[in-house]
């Protein structure tokens, strides 16, 4: 897949260097025309001129473009060695690296519907189950969980409740 996009870049810039290209004789100025010989050339010579351009430009842009995707294929070579054994398979990380995340504390402003909740930062979280609590005006602390989730304390409770960013 990403050696086909790269085929497709490669050729959609060459089309586009064309297009983008008016020709040697419409960048210049007339003055610059009669200095350089220009206009004496044919229209043959002149269109020979232009495709050496188009060339040398689409030989350039191919030369960036190959450095960029050799770039781009070796960040993510890095990426997916980085993931974990079970992040290449689609499955949540149980590693310890979630216990070093910051929770969330702040105010809950209201509900926005059912089991949903905005903070005073403009979060909106949802309970993954039934939230039994009201927590209008209440300080509350989201904390990270194992596997990217995350559970919901409130201020007076010892209990918690799991749920999900919806904003």
């Amino acid at each position: 897949m990403k050696r086909i996009f790269f085929v497709f870049l490669l050729t959609a810039t060459a089309a586009l260097a064309e297009s983008l290209f008016p020709g040697v004789k419409a960048i210049m100025t007339p003055e610059e025309q009669r200095n350089s010989g220009l206009d004496q050339l044919t229209a043959n010579q002149l269109a020979l001129i232009d495709t050496a351009i188009l060339r040398y430009y689409a030989g350039t842009m191919k030369a960036q473009i190959n450095t960029e995707a050799v770039q781009i294929a070796d960040k993510m070579r890095q990426v997916d060695q980085e993931k974990s054994f079970l992040n290449r398979f689609g499955l949540p990380d149980f590693s310890q690296e979630w216990r070093d995340r910051e929770g969330i504390k702040g105010r809950v402003l209201g509900w926005v519907g059912g089991n949903r909740f905005r903070l005073d930062n403009g979060q909106v979280w949802e309970g993954a189950e039934p939230i039994p609590f009201e927590l209008v005006n209440r300080a509350v602390e989201i904390q990270p969980r194992p596997g990217g989730h995350y559970a919901l304390t409130v201020e007076g409770k010892n209990t918690t409740v799991r749920i999900v960013r919806v904003k």
